[in-house]
């Protein structure tokens, strides 16, 4: 499979957004149904220029210990789509997205009654982008699976034990295939609207775990290769400004991507779960400036 498998059809709609060069993704609505931890990280990113990301959870669904991290920028409403109340609330909502981003195993969106034709009918001009553990085509097509465990399978882990020498898996000491996959659904989103503007095509794009890691052992070192050691954090490792979550105030590490002439900003704080209603409009939040210098 390719890295990011990006399907473009020719297209009949009014596209309703364009970007502005300081906030290079304002306006754009980018419907979120993923879960820890490539996904939020993507639309984390869309948010930090500009996207309005509205997240969409079941109605008992947490994620204990990550929320301050994956909802930065976000709301966050809930939605049962067994019912149809809620099914007709989130029909509408894909109607009017410019974006969806699902981390749904491949027939989970279809069992719903939201399958790809469904969704391209709602919606001619979505950019769709759709992620996996283990890849869309294959045996394992459809497993479950999360980054330590496609590390293991994939070989990671493997390669980790004979480097180290152990006698027991060793897999990476972070989650780099989510952070990894997170940062390429971005750019898949970012050429489908390129795609859509340039050229009046809609894409469908679709990335999984198995995939990346593919692309990171490419990229590793051999194992005769001596290990560095991680520098320590630095001052200048953080943001400048302190954050208002709903967890009190914090102090976040500067992300790994910048753009020149667009700040990286967020409109909101971190928020729990189910926080907002289920509608688009930025409401009132703490606009935090990673970029620019802050008494803290």
């Amino acid at each position: 499979e390719p890295l990011v498998a990006l399907t473009a059809r020719e297209g009949s709609f009014h596209a309703g957004w364009a970007p502005t060069p300081s906030r290079p993704l304002a306006g754009l609505k980018v419907l979120d149904l993923t879960r820890v931890l490539a996904g939020p990280v993507a639309t984390r990113f869309l948010a930090g220029y500009g996207a309005d990301v509205l997240r969409i959870d079941p109605p008992s669904w947490e994620e204990p210990g990550v929320i301050p991290e994956v909802t930065l920028g976000k709301r966050c409403a809930r939605l049962d789509l067994r019912l149809a109340r809620d099914r007709d609330v989130f029909e509408t909502l894909l109607a009017q997205a410019d974006v969806l981003v699902h981390g749904y195993r491949p027939a989970a969106l279809e069992g719903l009654g939201f399958g790809e034709e469904v969704r391209r009918r709602l919606n001619p001009g979505l950019v769709d982008v759709a992620l996996d553990a283990y890849g869309w085509t294959g045996p394992w097509s459809g497993r479950r699976g999360f980054d330590s465990l496609v590390q293991m399978s994939a070989g990671i882990a493997e390669r980790g034990m004979r480097w180290r020498n152990a006698d027991h898996p060793v897999p990476l000491p972070v989650q780099a295939l989510d952070h990894a996959t997170g940062y390429l659904i971005a750019a898949a989103v970012v050429r489908g609207l390129v795609l859509r503007l340039e050229e009046g095509r809609t894409t469908q794009a679709r990335l999984s775990l198995a995939r990346t890691a593919l692309l990171l052992i490419g990229l590793s070192p051999s194992e005769k290769a001596t290990a560095q050691p991680l520098a320590p954090a630095t001052e200048e490792d953080l943001a400048p400004t302190l954050e208002q979550t709903a967890w009190g105030p914090a102090r976040r590490y500067l992300p790994p991507v910048a753009i020149d002439g667009a700040a990286m900003m967020w409109d909101r704080p971190a928020a729990n779960l189910g926080s907002s209603p289920p509608k688009w409009g930025h409401q009132n939040g703490v606009k935090s400036d990673i970029r620019t210098r802050a008494p803290l």
